[in-house]
């Protein structure tokens, strides 16, 4: 069921748009306000989704209201309604965040088709919001000791920047998590974050997979091909394991952060990309650059902002957070009740040592679910998860 809000003061259009809408779909809801003020009253006691605005009403006129409405509600789309000589208003609210305008008298196939692509236009931004929420349920960073604590805070400075992002650190440890969590605090959300595993891609395609490349450029390349940085244009994309990065490869990636363009293989065609870069790795790039493995002038580029993610053994605190959280995750995966631990097996485990990180943990745990009693104790800790 569709709700849809008309406010306009002259009570016979009202009757007759009603009267439209209500007709050509019987999900949809119509109320109806005599004016601005009427209206704002009923879109804070009701939630719509969608409203059509008269623009010359007395009391307050239909701007204000626009600008009311995108302030408080702006994920409502609003149709104007403009009277042969509003449109130049009408055009005007255009630019205020109005959906579109309808001029009087209302064109039935205009208006239900506007009304129609307005409803879906709102559909899609709950759905994204929905989607959204469980992409950052899936990144979501767990603990409150002070070294996650300290990166969060560094990520809520810089997320909302374009500043390139370094994060070190050893495997396991959620060098993934810090990235997408910039991404999705950033201006750049809206548009893609697009991951390349530097290190699962072979050397002589790692370029291919960045850049793309052209038909006939190499054996195999029987079409053109965009790369990743095209898919990321606009939006972000993440480096991982870039110190694995062969140094043609490297050269092209300077390049782009140089003069933000890429050229594919193959093709000397320059194409403009505005991406932000974020790389990660577990390797020491200074020893890297070294011994001739990495470029200098690269890491600089890559290292305006260096994050360094602790190793679980560095943040135990976290670890009863954690073992909580992929229980009750884990239980849910699997469609099963959720188990609890033990203090003492908490304290057991708190005790290891996890070479293997936070992967090792999860690992652990689900194991320990599978395995253990009902409540955990730390003899099953000691049966099932010995070091």
């Amino acid at each position: 069921m569709s709700k849809i809000l008309i406010i306009e003061d002259e009570a016979a259009i009202r009757r007759v748009l009603k009267r439209i809408i209500a007709d050509e779909n019987k999900t949809y809801q119509v109320e109806e306000a005599e004016d601005g003020l009427e209206g704002l009253q009923l879109l804070k006691d009701n939630d719509y989704d969608l409203i059509l605005c008269d623009i010359k009403m007395p009391k307050m006129d239909g701007v204000e209201v626009l600008e009311k409405i995108k302030t408080d509600k702006p994920e409502i789309p609003v149709i104007m309604i403009s009277g042969h000589g509003d449109l130049d208003t009408a055009v005007q609210t255009m630019r205020l965040g109005a959906y579109d305008y309808i001029s009087k008298p209302p064109d039935l196939n205009r208006l239900l088709n506007t009304v129609r692509n307005a409803l879906d236009q709102k559909k899609l931004i709950v759905e994204n919001k929905i989607l959204k929420k469980k992409v950052s349920k899936k990144y979501e960073m767990i603990g409150e000791s002070k070294a996650i604590s300290h990166i969060k805070g560094m990520i809520d400075k810089v997320a909302p920047t374009d500043a390139r992002v370094l994060i070190t650190g050893p495997n396991g440890t959620g060098k993934e998590l810090v990235a997408h969590r910039l991404h999705d605090l950033s201006e750049r959300s809206k548009f893609p974050m697009v991951e390349v595993n530097c290190a699962a891609i072979p050397s002589e395609l790692i370029e291919s997979e960045l850049f793309g490349h052209v038909k006939g450029s190499f054996t195999g390349a029987n079409k053109d091909r965009a790369g990743k940085f095209e898919a990321a244009n606009g939006g972000t994309i993440f480096l991982d394991e870039i110190g694995d990065m062969s140094l043609s490869a490297q050269a092209k990636v300077l390049r782009a952060l140089q003069e933000n363009k890429i050229s594919r293989v193959g093709s000397d065609k320059d194409i403009n990309v505005n991406v932000r870069v974020l790389a990660a790795t577990n390797k020491n790039l200074r020893k890297e650059i070294e011994e001739g493995r990495f470029r200098e002038d690269l890491y600089h580029r890559l290292a305006v902002i260096v994050i360094q993610v602790p190793s679980l053994n560095d943040r135990r605190d976290d670890i009863p957070l954690l073992i909580t959280h992929f229980a009750n995750k884990i239980a849910k995966e699997q469609g099963a009740s959720p188990k609890s631990f033990s203090d003492e097996a908490i304290a057991l485990l708190q005790s290891y040592d996890w070479t293997g990180n936070i992967r090792e943990l999860r690992n652990v745990v689900e194991r320990l679910l599978i395995l253990g009693e009902p409540v955990i104790s730390d003899n099953d800790v000691t049966m099932f998860a010995s070091k």
